[in-house]
């Protein structure tokens, strides 16, 4: 059957492809092979394919080798943006720090200026009471001397008129003692008017001396209040970044400021509110504003010491790429962030906290976790070396490690992680957070 099958085939493809003969010659003699129609369709068949196939390889070779020099390019081109913005980040962060240090050095310089102004203010309100003083005497002396000057003239009067009814209205009768008292009066009312005179013109120096003080104390009030609207535009500049940080990471802020300030509770040196003598008074306008000021510069304090130990930090300073996100992958949840990078790649602590795992765990590798304050806890895995012991306390931005490819990983990266309360949150809200400020 099969045999007939195939001599039909032949003779309908004898046509396209007739019967051809291979002679073979050897020392021995000549024999030949002869190739029939299937035969050499089926050869003819075979190398069509094995072209078709060699086509399509290298044109697949050849599309994946352009599609990877385009991804290698397209990798170098998104390293260089990231690096870009990195120097950007780095500049404007050392932009903000260095403003805050100006605003605390004019904040310093104002709190002495204020302290100096204050001290001269309470001379000048002691001078001013004690000219007060001064100015009430010197009135009531001339007015006790005016009206001992009119009484003397009235007694004098008086005298004159009985002398001059004794003696008939002529004075050169009057006896010689009375010549005398009159000259004496004389002399006395009119020392009695040069000291008037001076009373009054001394009292007309201190009237303008206290009108001079009035208008100094106005001066000194407007003085003030620029420096302490300048002062309040600094702090407000300064804190209202720190303010979005903590709220785009999602924590209460009182509730944080709160916690850093019980564990925080000396008092004491500049940052302490004003305190002066009011003598049982409300205190002044001055010294409101400044104890508000003062508590502005305490709880942007408190969100420095508050920024240092959450994870704000970056775990890698070096150059990486984002790998993957933090979300559902492959039906499980990947409860963090991966950065890739060459293996060695130094690690670093983004907050201050305490080492309370470093060692192998399944999956991760090479395993740091870091217990944070406020319940928060991070995580770094796949590391090729850890240099970190248990229960060992590290600051923000110390080397704990270096990058990997240990444990259940494709390649050299970093899985850092966020947890708080044991739970995992995606770590970017942190670091994106941080942007507004480191």
């Amino acid at each position: 059957m099969l045999k007939q099958l195939a001599h039909k085939l032949d003779h309908k493809l004898e046509r396209s492809f007739p019967e051809q003969r291979v002679f073979l010659r050897s020392e021995d003699g000549t024999r030949f092979i002869i190739l029939s129609p299937l035969t050499q369709l089926v050869a003819w068949t075979g190398s069509a394919a094995f072209v078709a196939w060699a086509i399509i390889a290298t044109a697949v070779l050849l599309m994946d080798s352009i599609g990877s020099g385009n991804a290698r390019e397209q990798a170098v081109r998104d390293q260089r943006l990231y690096e870009q913005r990195l120097q950007t980040l780095v500049a404007e962060r050392d932009a903000r720090a260095a403003e805050a240090t100006a605003a605390q050095a004019r904040f310093t310089l104002a709190m002495d200026q204020i302290s100096l102004m204050q001290s001269e203010l309470l001379a000048s309100e002691d001078r001013r009471k004690e000219l007060e003083t001064g100015i009430n005497v010197i009135q009531a002396t001339l007015r006790r001397t005016v009206n001992q000057r009119d009484e003397a003239r009235a007694s004098v009067v008086s005298m004159l008129a009985e002398a001059a009814g004794e003696n008939g209205g002529a004075r050169p009768g009057l006896p010689a003692e009375a010549d005398a008292t009159v000259e004496f009066l004389t002399a006395a009312l009119d020392a009695t008017a040069a000291e008037r005179d001076a009373a009054i013109g001394k009292a007309s120096e201190a009237e303008e001396f206290a009108d001079n003080l009035v208008f100094e104390q106005r001066l000194r009030d407007e003085r003030n209040d620029q420096i302490f609207r300048q002062l309040e535009d600094a702090v407000n500049v300064s804190i209202e970044p720190l303010d979005k940080m903590f709220s785009a990471a999602g924590m209460s802020t009182d509730s944080i400021l709160e916690t850093v300030r019980r564990g925080y509770s000396g008092q004491g040196g500049p940052l302490m509110p004003l305190i002066l003598s009011t003598k049982g008074e409300e205190p002044d306008a001055d010294t409101l504003r400044a104890n508000e000021i003062l508590g502005e510069l305490d709880r942007m304090n408190l969100y420095r010491i508050a920024a240092e130990k959450l994870p704000f930090g970056m775990p890698v300073k070096s150059s990486f790429r984002y790998t993957s996100g933090f979300g559902t992958r492959w039906g499980r949840l990947h409860a963090g962030t991966d950065f890739a990078a060459p293996t060695g790649t130094p690690i670093y602590a983004p907050a201050d906290g305490v080492v309370s795992h470093a060692g192998w765990q399944s999956g991760y590798g090479r395993l740091i976790k870091i217990k944070h304050e406020f319940g928060i806890e991070t995580r770094y895995g796949h590391l090729s070396a850890m240099k970190v012991k248990v229960g060992q306390r590290v600051s923000r931005g110390e080397r704990i490690g270096d990058m990997g490819n240990t444990g259940r990983s494709t390649g050299p990266h970093l899985h850092y992680e966020i947890r708080v309360g044991g739970k995992p949150i995606d770590p970017m809200i942190y670091i994106k957070a941080a942007r507004n400020v480191f």
